[in-house]
């Protein structure tokens, strides 16, 4: 997981993150990466509307945003 979360780190992409709290509740983020340190990374959360620090063994799955453009005709 750390691979993928440096990965959207260098190319700067927005993710959806599957997100495991302490408490056990499961929550579906949109994040942006800013900056990954020993077993942690802080990263702007579209959710919350707050910069957020999230241990990466807490991540579930990490999602790639696409934006497909759509075409008028």
């Amino acid at each position: 997981m750390k691979a993928q979360i440096l990965k959207a780190f260098k190319y700067q992409q927005l993710v959806d993150m599957m997100y495991i709290a302490n408490d056990g509740s499961i929550s579906k983020r949109r994040i942006k990466i800013l900056k990954v340190s020993g077993d942690s990374f802080q990263a702007y959360c579209f959710l919350r509307h707050k910069k957020r620090t999230f241990k990466i063994d807490n991540v579930l799955s990490l999602m790639p945003v696409i934006h497909k453009e759509s075409q008028i005709i």
